[in-house]
């Protein structure tokens, strides 16, 4: 049967299913999308900028070497280096927002959204003076930081950072810094420093195996003797008045065990190199770097013996350089759960789902009121008809009247189909044609005259 000779009604009906059946089909395609935008957005790696510099440094190796390892093993987190010329570029594009972390040393002038994620490694400082037992060069016998005064030291490095701890030294030691004189030397020209017959002291600032501060060592004992280690006595005093550095202790023989350099432990202090952070980072995102950084600190250090030295941040409230509040809570164990992270959003959507399922039923109810104000003109139609059927005259017409009925039928079946109307109200129909086939019943009787005691109408 072709579907110009069916049913209107059930040409409507299979039309109706029919755009039904599509908006479900795209309903569904939108929600699956949704669903993998959310779940590849909340999948997808967070790629961090970081400045490092100067090019060619340690600092950079090893931060492009963690890079490559996040990438290999396909880490949440991901680093993206960005070099510099050095920590005062580096701190510049960090005070700019332009990166989300830095390589910086910890007592430099840092913003104040600057908050620590870890220690890359400690920079100690080491005092020596030639004992001048080489050369005709002239020598000060300088034994302590009280024999600086009147004096000239060699600083390696070209930062002022240095030069400033110096005078921290100096001062707390009780030698008036304006006394000392200060060289500074860049770290390609340790050979300049050892030749220079004005320098009665030098200092270096760097991890404990620095090349340059060995190299260093070396040239200025070749040139001018065996060098006299300086120890600060006063180190503890000064990590209490300047928390930005530590007391530490150079261990004997740790630049070189014949002839032994040092001869035996010296006092001195420290300073952090480490890796900071905004403080607007996502705490979250900041405790997977860390995490990562120290999972994976012994594979990459097989190649960058440096990584091994890698620290966790000082995560007390008075720290001088708080931790950054990931980095504490991956330190301290306290890392919030997945339902401690996501419970606000996990209920957000439960009420979100509530209340879009609200809606959707009262969207439903109304697009479908005209169906239903169809089906209250089928019900009040078949009541009509019932009146109708107790005039009729003739077989023909009560014929015609159940034509009728049975569209009605039809039309509420299609509307309870839809969901215009409930189970209930297709009972109401029901009964309505019930009394419609009994009044039928009856009024054929009549007109065929089947009922005892009245007589048979003429039909013409």
């Amino acid at each position: 049967m072709s579907e110009q000779s069916e049913h209107p009604g059930t040409t409507r009906r299979r039309l109706r299913r029919r755009n039904s059946s599509l908006l479900i089909l795209a309903v569904g395609i939108f929600v699956f999308g949704a669903a993998a935008g959310t779940l590849f957005y909340a999948l997808r790696p967070v790629t961090l900028t970081i400045a490092v510099g100067p090019t060619g440094s340690d600092d950079v190796r090893l931060i492009q070497g963690f890079a490559q390892a996040f990438a290999h093993d396909g880490s949440s987190v991901r680093l993206k280096p960005v070099p510099t010329q050095g920590a005062a570029e580096s701190i510049a594009l960090f005070t700019a927002n332009k990166v989300d972390l830095a390589v910086v040393r910890g007592d430099l002038s840092l913003p104040a959204s600057a908050e620590s994620v870890a220690i890359l490694r400690k920079n100690v400082v080491v005092l020596w003076a030639p004992s001048g037992g080489k050369g005709k060069q002239r020598s000060a016998k300088i034994k302590s930081i009280d024999d600086l005064a009147g004096h000239k030291v060699g600083v390696i490095g070209s930062t002022q950072a240095n030069v400033t701890l110096l005078r921290v030294i100096l001062t707390e030691s009780g030698v008036n810094p304006d006394k000392v004189a200060i060289s500074q030397f860049a770290v390609n020209k340790v050979a300049d420093l050892a030749r220079d017959p004005s320098l009665d002291a030098y200092m270096a600032v760097g991890p404990l195996d620095s090349k340059v501060t060995a190299e260093a060592i070396a040239a200025t004992a070749a040139a001018r003797g065996e060098p006299k280690f300086i120890p600060i006595e006063v180190s503890e005093a000064i990590a209490q008045k300047h928390p930005l550095y530590e007391s530490e202790e150079i261990a004997g023989s740790i630049f070189s065990s014949s002839p032994a350099r040092p001869v035996d432990k010296v006092e001195t202090v420290s300073v952090n190199h480490l890796i900071i952070a905004q403080h607007s980072l996502h705490e979250s995102t900041v405790g997977a770097l860390d995490r990562q950084l120290f999972t994976q600190r012994v594979q990459v250090a097989r190649d960058l013996p440096g990584a091994a030295k890698i620290e966790k941040p000082d995560t007390d409230k008075d720290a001088a350089l708080p931790a950054h509040q990931g980095a504490a809570a991956y330190i301290d164990g306290t890392e919030r759960t997945f339902l401690e992270k996501y419970s606000d959003y996990i209920w957000g959507g439960i009420l979100l789902i509530s209340g879009l399922g609200s809606a959707g039923a009262w969207l439903r109810h109304h697009v479908k009121r005209d169906e239903r104000e169809q089906y209250i003109t089928h019900r009040d139609n078949l009541l009509t008809l019932i009146a109708r059927v107790r005039s009729a005259e003739t077989p023909e017409q009560l014929a015609a009247m159940q034509g009728d009925a049975d569209a009605l039928l039809r039309e509420a079946l299609d509307c309870y189909d839809d969901g215009a109307i409930e189970e209930g109200d297709l009972s109401v129909i029901g009964l309505t044609l019930e009394q419609f086939h009994h009044a039928v019943s009856d009024r054929r009787a009549v007109i065929n005259g089947d009922r005892p005691g009245v007589p048979r109408m003429r039909t013409g």
